[in-house]
């Protein structure tokens, strides 16, 4: 991203930033609006907290990071309603148009009267009959009507899980997950926004600049020509000065282009629509960082001057001799600048929860310690109490399935003829796993090794943030040294090309010298800019690895 800012910053060349200027506070053209974009209406003043303000509640891609979270929150809801009361009422009417026939078999006897129990009988003698069972095969019978139906209501209550308990758990620092990830997704918008700022502040500064240089060479050009018609001085000198004059303007005109994609590139950033005018209210002088301040929080002094934070002065002398616990000191401070190392009294007080990426980390390790929880309580019992209630019942036609006769109901010919019965019961269904194939057990294993995974992943992210960190730091410091340098070199650029001008006007100087210190001012205010936008960008990314970043923009 950085590298992005710096190429629009340099896109015109050597001499020029990317600008972002007086060409802000002029309308773009009307366009149509977009489908789903409402109009712009008029200037929009922003500040770099008020585009990071808008950027976090209208960023595209933070919305979607923001459904996200609104999942993960219904996700908690839905395993919370696997433990509350489960009712379901069901209802349903057939028409059997060809029962279903089952065979059934059952014993047949017969009783036989034989001559000998006869003439028992006719003497008047006790006569026993004979029982003879009959071989008859199963037959076939159609239970029930024609037409059937029932409708009942059941109730279940889960009274206990264990992975219904650890999934409760696992649920409330799924939801911290989700809100966490939102959170990293909104340091990086405020990171963005924050450098695409930086640019447009310095951008506008050099743009001005840059009309400034035009006007002073305007005023030079017609001093020259003025010069030249009175006989004291040579066209050539008028030519220099107009074709600086015209690669200047090129420049000028360049910058003011590369304004319009500069201020696109921040409303982008910020999901603002690009036909919404904005004013930038934030000054680069308000937003330049105190040098001092900054050397004061790393630990280290001027680099340039060893004692200050002042940064380049005249040229160096030797420095006064001192103890030597003061050298030794000295050089460990040298020693830590350059290597980007953070000195001893600052680690100590490092925190790596201020690092949302250690903090999602500590959560994922969490998730995966449920998990492997919720594996083992795979072998817990489950119990679940359940109760149904409802009625059944059966006719030979539609007409009288749905007369709903009941048991106080009778025929014309006095029988009960009830066609709908109730049936109800309550119970209890306990559930033990006894053997799964060894299917739990490697579910264990893969989250045991899951969990030693994110663990090994503690280290590698602590040397990450230890790296970032230190190189942080030296960047940043290394851009304050430049700093320091380049505003020492414009300080001299601008006296060489005002004595310079000075000497041309008297006439002791010539048109060349004038040209060549103009040339070096504005290399020298390109490279100032440069640099100053460098310990802008350093200074975020900075404040992003000491975890500073988010804090700063909710403030």
């Amino acid at each position: 991203m950085k590298n992005n800012l710096r190429v629009l910053l340099l896109a015109a060349g050597p001499g020029l930033l990317a600008p972002v200027g007086s060409a802000l506070a002029q309308t773009p053209a009307a366009r149509p609006a977009i489908a789903g974009q409402s109009a712009a209406v008029g200037n929009m003043p922003l500040s770099l907290q008020q585009a990071v303000d808008y950027a976090i509640k209208n960023k595209s891609s933070l919305l979607a990071t923001r459904l996200g979270e609104q999942t993960a929150r219904a996700r908690v809801g839905e395993i919370r309603a696997a433990g509350l009361p489960q009712v379901s009422v069901a209802a349903n009417v057939a028409d059997n148009f060809k029962l279903q026939k089952s065979l059934v078999s059952f014993p047949l006897s017969q009783t036989v009267l034989t001559q000998e129990s006869l003439q028992n009988a006719n003497s008047g003698q006790e006569a026993v009959l004979e029982t003879r069972q009959l071989a008859v095969p199963p037959q076939p019978f159609a239970f029930g009507l024609r037409h059937a139906g029932n409708t009942s209501a059941s109730v279940s209550q889960l009274l206990f899980d264990g992975s219904y308990l650890i999934g409760l758990r696992a649920a409330k620092v799924y939801e911290e997950l989700a809100k966490k990830q939102t959170q990293q997704a909104e340091i990086d918008v405020v990171e963005q926004v924050s450098k695409a700022y930086y640019s447009t502040l310095v951008a506008r500064e050099r743009l001005q600049l840059l009309a400034r240089n035009v006007q002073r060479l305007d005023t030079i050009l017609y001093q020259t020509n003025q010069t030249f018609k009175a006989g004291f001085a040579e066209k050539l000198d008028v030519q220099r000065l107009q074709v600086q004059r015209n690669n200047l303007v090129v420049e000028q005109q360049k910058a003011e282009r590369l304004t319009e994609l500069s201020v696109a590139l921040l409303k982008f950033q910020m999901g603002l629509p690009q036909d919404q005018a904005v004013q930038l209210t934030d000054s680069l002088g308000a937003a330049v960082v105190d040098a001092g301040a900054l050397r004061q929080r790393l630990g280290v002094a001027s680099f340039a001057t060893g004692g200050g934070v002042t940064g380049l002065g005249s040229v160096p002398t030797t420095p006064a001799p001192a103890t030597s616990n003061a050298d030794a000191q000295n050089r460990q401070d040298q020693q830590t600048a350059l290597s980007g190392a953070r000195p001893g009294q600052l680690a100590a007080t490092f925190n790596y929860n201020n690092r949302i990426e250690f903090s999602t980390l500590e959560t994922q390790q969490a998730l995966a310690g449920l998990d492997l929880a919720n594996r083992r309580a795979g072998a817990y019992p489950r119990l679940v109490a359940t109760a149904a209630y409802g009625f059944t019942g059966s006719a030979n036609s539609w007409g009288n399935l749905f007369a709903f006769r009941g048991p106080d109901s009778r025929a014309a010919n006095g029988f009960p003829n009830q066609n709908w019965f109730g049936f109800g019961n309550v119970g209890l269904s306990l559930q033990i796993p006894v053997f799964d194939g060894f299917r739990r057990k490697y579910q264990v294993q893969q989250a045991r090794i899951q969990q030693q995974t994110i663990e090994r992943g503690f280290e590698t992210l602590r040397q990450s943030i230890d790296l970032q960190d230190a190189q942080s730091r030296t960047t940043l410091i290394n851009a304050l040294d430049v700093l320091d340098n380049q505003k020492a070199n414009l300080e001299l650029a601008a006296e060489v090309a005002r004595v310079s001008r000075v000497k041309f006007k008297e006439g002791v100087g010539s048109n060349l010298e004038v040209v060549t210190a103009e040339t070096s001012l504005r290399e020298a205010q390109t490279n100032y800019y440069a640099a100053l936008y460098d310990v802008l960008v350093a200074k975020v990314d900075r404040d992003k690895a000491t975890g500073e970043l988010y804090n700063q923009a909710k403030k």
